[in-house]
């Protein structure tokens, strides 16, 4: 009896480090993942089409979250002051790759760490404020995608007209400590003028000032020019609903902006350049140098009119009718007119019915 309880023993003994083992083994797997610390501009609830449309390449590239990849979510919500601070975490945190977008996520990135790869889903205008070389040899720990903010600022003036009759004056409002918004600033200003219309400029820097601008541009401006920011990313219903409240037409740089009550916007398909930006992560984790691979262009764009923002409106001429004949939803393609730069590109046109962001809805 007492020779086979001590024969149990050792076999207890024997197994216990083979029971134990696939733990270890998956907690060491596990400790071993490859992490990407996302550094988000605005909210989860705001990027989520996009953080959804970037995970899904990254799963079609064999980098699934939780079993072959890490991703470290962090949400400046709109606040600059934040972003040196999750700069910050994600080195201590030792990432193998920070992703994020816009100008002034890129630079705190960038002030925080030369070593860890940085990959952008949005750049404005990544070689003029300096995230980058070039586009062909971007150089650096820092590569991705550049919007092209500055140079559809003219045409998204010229659509705005043509939906606007007798569009005169012309209100710009963006975020003034944002440097790709000063440089889109300075594009609007240069195209209103050469279209002949007046401008009145107002620049915020947090949410309390848009109230003040609103009060500023009364019975000054027949039409307002949103310049696409964290900051008014995360204020768009309260934007949208001031310029509906002061009966002004809005233009945006992104169909969120719209589907939260904005008139009408003109910009690169978001969704798809975050998709496209899985493509870098996949090639940097197998390997690639960030400093060696292109930054590319959008080749997908959207224009898209809000219908019930422009009943309010009164706006019945242009493309609404179109639209409104041929359904809600209307997708196009078609060539972008004076972009030579976008010769392979193709527009998609949407008119939509989206009703968020009215006067006496919740606001975020």
């Amino acid at each position: 009896m007492r020779r086979r309880a001590f024969i149990g023993l050792l076999a207890g003994a024997a197994a216990a480090p083979a029971l134990l083992w696939p733990r270890a083994a998956r907690a060491q797997q596990a400790a071993k993942l490859p992490t990407i610390g996302f550094l988000g501009q605005s909210t989860r609830s705001a990027a989520s089409e996009w953080v959804a449309a970037f995970v899904q390449r990254l799963r079609e590239l064999g980098w699934v979250e939780g079993r072959t990849v890490a991703i470290e979510y962090r949400w400046a919500e709109g606040r600059e002051e934040r972003l040196a601070e999750i700069a910050a975490e994600f080195v201590r945190l030792k990432v193998d790759i920070i992703v994020t977008s816009g100008t002034p996520q890129v630079l705190a990135a960038k002030q925080a760490t030369a070593a860890i790869p940085i990959v952008f889903a949005t750049a404005g205008d990544p070689v003029a404020n300096g995230l980058i070389a070039s586009l062909a040899r971007p150089g650096g720990n820092a590569t991705g995608l550049s919007t092209l903010v500055t140079e559809l600022a003219g045409k998204r003036l010229e659509l705005l007209r043509e939906l606007v009759p007798g569009l005169g004056r012309l209100a710009i409002i963006g975020n003034g400590s944002n440097p790709l918004t000063v440089l889109e600033l300075r594009e609007v200003q240069a195209a209103a003028r050469t279209l002949g219309l007046e401008v009145v400029t107002v620049e915020i820097r947090s949410a309390q000032d848009i109230a003040p601008a609103f009060d500023g541009l009364k019975g000054r401006a027949d039409a307002l020019y949103v310049c696409i920011d964290a900051l008014v990313n995360a204020n768009r219903i309260r934007i949208n609903t001031s310029a509906l409240g002061a009966r002004l037409p809005t233009m945006h740089g992104s169909r969120d902006y719209v589907e939260a009550g904005g008139l009408m916007s003109y910009g690169p398909n978001y969704p798809d350049l975050f998709r496209r930006t899985g493509d870098y992560v996949d090639k940097i984790l197998r390997g690639a140098k960030p400093g060696d691979i292109p930054v590319e262009l959008p080749t997908k764009f959207d224009l898209v009119i809000n219908l019930t923002t422009a009943k309010a409106l009164g706006l019945t001429t242009g493309a609404v009718p179109v639209a409104r004949r041929r359904g809600d939803r209307v997708n196009r393609r078609a060539p972008i007119p004076s972009c030579p730069a976008l010769c392979r590109a193709s527009t998609s046109f949407f008119a939509i019915a989206a009703k968020t962001g009215w006067p006496g809805q919740a606001r975020p």
